[in-house]
């Protein structure tokens, strides 16, 4: 069908790549014109551009000329020229798309293109990279063309001073991680001072492989947290219990979901061991919520698999990239639980101070563009959830890689075995080969088999990320054999030896299906660079984990049935196919399950937005006095609404009005009962405001202009602060027990999108009644100022399952009748 469509309607890809070539034709011509220029001519361009923009040309119109001028510089700075697929991937950026390039096309110079055009208008351009490393070392290297075209580039990292981030996003380019700019603009929301906040408005961005932050990491919003003081010792005495319980007989465990729950066994054993009548009572859910921690801990996070033990500590593993995530930490108990687990000090648990997923974080931006080797098979999500459309680069050389088709083991040591003999063959014929595996225990195993068959090689996991780009650099040289974990060196170049493509090039073994196919892609692209020879195969087992969430039995039935020995494997499309359809669902799951992320943050996203808008005005206004006069009004609506809400006047409860205000705005006494007689609603409302705004003007006179603003700032951000932290924290359970609704035939977003405007509006009137009070009441001795209501001390991100309420046993018994 989809045949059908291309021949009658043309290629959609096709024809933009073609449309998009006709600008490159352009940028061609010019290029005797520019290479003609002198360094001082060359350089002077960019002020020309600006210039020219000023005075209301495009940067469309500017495009052609301004790349040229890149191309032209990077020629004479880094002796290296884009090519046409180069200028075509650029130009897609400029365009706010995604330019899908496979590896070794050179993507980092692509990005120089558009960032200098885009960064001509002096809003600040940001190019985001997947670590530290990368962020450094693309900004020293392209920073060089930048620099000479007169720009100033930054580089923003983890740990640099409040001045250098300053710096650095004052810069016309600034370079960085995407969870840096992430948490960055949730501190320029916590700041008690204007002159504290190191971002700009958020205008143009480009995101190196785009498919790992905007997919992989999207599942995980940034939270910035600080410490609330809660008790150690509950965490082992749940790991104690959930340590004496038996598998299947006390809990199972949903492999698919991973999930965890006890069963009836469980629950008396629990209600035993803790002493309890209910443990689904209202007062046991702390200690419902340890135990089930503890069991996730116990059944479903594995040691060297999801986290690693270094120095005291419980790091947890990417399970994207393998990379150890030094600073984060799961919520909910479940880091803890962990701690606990392992024998470890406990650490406190921490309270949500800020949060936001990178989503919403990055839709932010004016314009986003993106660069990936692997997009296309997620281009239905990256259109509906950011807008952004994926254009395919031809490569510049025809890639020359063979795929063959995977070998499925019985068992997961067969397999490892075949790896190994896989390995021998390749070594002792000098191939240089890169086995991906995912896990760092799979990685340490396979590296023991090695030593006893006598390989030399490199291990690259996330324990030694410091030498990774280095490492993986040399993985193309004459008999290199290289053990890495998913994804490893991405964004670094593997370049053959002398001697090996005349042996077949980089051989890439993949040791086991992702859930993802862009992962495996993402592997498999490691060789074939540039026109390059390679060749990759994937070696799986029935105990492999997808092949045991999707169809493992049926495969064994039949190699059971064929008479299949131990170390005989079955290679077929047919089993590769299977594979795909199963990742292809998996694919879909998880796609459904970050659109529910963002679907219910962005009823937080909303109010986020209100919240941080408001306090950006408190900061930049010398004078917030009419802020906070309009925050008193609605509290006297309120109380007059409450108490004169009878049809009849006679019976409102004047008494109670006129008490409310003289207590919480005026002096004792100041208004009577008998003064509201014969007003109607919103006459009273007047004439009490007006009453209030009196005492106002009066307190000013005493306490001096220049100290009430800064005392009524200092009162509006601290409750601004205090009471958003708190509304987090209660969104974040109504959303951990919203599920339950679906029993009770309700849509839970929906219920979550009404019950949250409930509650922001409460938390709004909260803050009012809050600032008045103070405002008005508050005796001020001295000049105020500003503190943050609790430190930021920790920076964790959030990727722990909130645990299931369930019903109590008698409930559950009476269902069962």
């Amino acid at each position: 069908m989809l045949g059908i469509v291309k021949k009658i309607f043309g290629d959609t890809n096709e024809r933009d790549v073609k449309r998009i070539m006709k600008t490159v034709d352009i940028i061609n011509n010019m290029e005797p014109e520019f290479e003609a220029l002198s360094h001082d001519e060359l350089q002077g361009k960019t002020a020309e551009f600006r210039e020219r923009l000023e005075k209301g040309e495009t940067l469309e119109q500017l495009l052609p000329e301004a790349f040229a001028t890149v191309r032209e510089a990077a020629k004479r700075q880094l002796g290296m020229r884009h090519f046409d697929v180069q200028m075509i991937g650029g130009i897609a950026l400029h365009e706010g798309k995604i330019s899908e390039m496979r590896t070794g096309e050179g993507k980092t110079l692509v990005g120089t293109l558009p960032v200098y055009l885009n960064a001509l208008e002096g809003k600040g351009a940001h190019v985001v990279t997947v670590n530290d490393y990368l962020a450094k070392r693309d900004s020293l290297q392209m920073g060089r063309i930048y620099n000479y075209l007169g720009m100033e580039v930054g580089v923003n990292l983890s740990g640099m001073k409040h001045e250098e981030k300053q710096a650095a996003y004052a810069c016309d380019i600034t370079y960085g991680t995407n969870n840096e700019f992430g948490f960055d603009y949730l501190r320029d929301n916590m700041v008690l001072y204007k002159e504290q906040m190191v971002q700009r408005p958020l205008h143009f961005c480009i995101i190196d492989e785009v498919d790992s932050i905007l997919i992989d990491e999207a599942r995980t919003p940034l939270i910035i947290s600080g410490q609330a003081q809660k008790s150690t010792e509950l965490y082992f005495a749940a790991d104690r219990f959930v340590k004496s319980l038996k598998a299947e007989d006390d809990y199972t465990v949903d492999i698919k979901v991973k999930s965890v729950a006890l069963t009836e066994t469980g629950v008396e054993k629990a209600e035993n061991f803790f002493g309890l009548e209910n443990l689904y009572d209202n007062g046991n859910v702390t200690i419902n919520h340890h135990v089930v921690q503890a069991l996730k801990a116990n059944a479903i996070m594995h040691r060297d698999v999801d986290y690693v033990v270094a120095d005291g500590e419980v790091l947890i593993v990417d399970e994207f990239t393998g990379r150890l995530m030094a600073g984060r930490r799961y919520s909910d108990g479940l880091h803890q639980a962990i701690e606990a687990k392992e024998n470890l000090d406990v650490q406190n648990e921490s309270m949500t101070l800020a949060t936001i997923t990178f989503q919403n974080y990055f839709r932010m931006y004016k314009k986003l563009a993106g660069m990936t080797g692997t997009a296309k098979t997620e281009e239905e999500e990256f259109k509906k959830i950011y807008g952004l459309e994926v254009l395919q680069v031809p490569t510049n050389r025809i890639n020359q890689r063979k795929d063959a088709p995977d070998v499925v083991y019985k068992s997961v040591q067969s397999k490892f075995r075949a790896v190994v003999d896989e390995i021998v063959v390749r070594h002792e014929k000098n191939q240089p080969v890169l086995v991906g595996t995912v896990s760092i225990e799979n990685s340490e195993l396979l590296s023991e088999m090695l030593k006893r068959k006598g390989i030399k090689h490199q291990v690259l996991n996330a324990k030694y990320h410091a030498e990774e780009a280095e490492i993986i650099s040399r993985a193309g040289q004459p008999g290199t054999v290289t053990i890495a974990t998913n994804m490893a060196g991405r964004g670094t170049d593997i370049i053959l030896g002398e001697g090996v493509a005349e042996v077949g090039g980089l051989h890439i073994i993949g040791t086991e299906r992702h859930e993802s196919r862009r992962i495996d892609n993402q592997l498999r692209g490691r060789a074939g660079r540039q026109g390059d020879p390679g060749s990759t195969q994937f070696y799986l087992s029935l105990g492999d984990e997808l092949m045991k969430r999707f169809g493992a039995d049926n495969v064994m039935n039949m190699m059971e049935k064929l008479g299949f020995e131990e170390d005989q494997p079955i290679e077929s499309r047919m089993i590769t196919r299977a594979v795909e359809s199963a990742q292809r669902r998996v694919e879909g799951s998880n796609f459904d399950m970050r659109k529910i992320v963002l679907q219910y943050d962005d009823v937080m996203n909303k109010q986020r937005e209100i919240i941080y808008k408001q306090r950006r005005e408190v900061l930049e206004s010398d004078n917030i006095r009419e802020v906070v006069l309009q925050m008193i009004k609605p509290c006297i609506e309120r109380v007059v609404e409450v108490h004169c809400n009878d049809d009849i006047p006679e019976n409102w409860e004047l008494q109670e009005v006129a008490d409310y205000v003289n207590n919480n705005f005026l002096l004792e006494n100041a208004i009577s009962e008998a003064e509201l007689h014969e007003q109607e609603k919103e006459e009273m409302v007047n004439y009490l405001f007006e009453r209030v705004e009196l005492r106002y003007l009066q307190r000013e006179k005493e306490i001096g202009e220049e100290t009430i603003r800064e005392f009524e700032k200092v009162v509006v951000l601290r409750a601004v602060d205090r009471k958003w932290m708190d509304h987090i924290d209660a969104m974040e359970q109504l959303r951990q027990g919203i599920h339950l609704r679906a029993y009770g035939g309700t849509d839970p977003l929906r219920e979550y999108q009404f019950e949250g405007f409930e509650m922001f509006n409460q938390m709004v009137a909260d803050i009012q009644e809050e600032v008045a009070g103070y405002v008005m009441r508050a005796q001020i001795q001295t000049q105020q100022e500003r503190q943050a209501v609790v430190d930021t001390s920790q920076v964790s991100t959030n990727s722990s399952e909130s645990a299931e309420k369930r019903p109590s046993r008698e409930e559950r018994r009476r269902r069962r009748k």
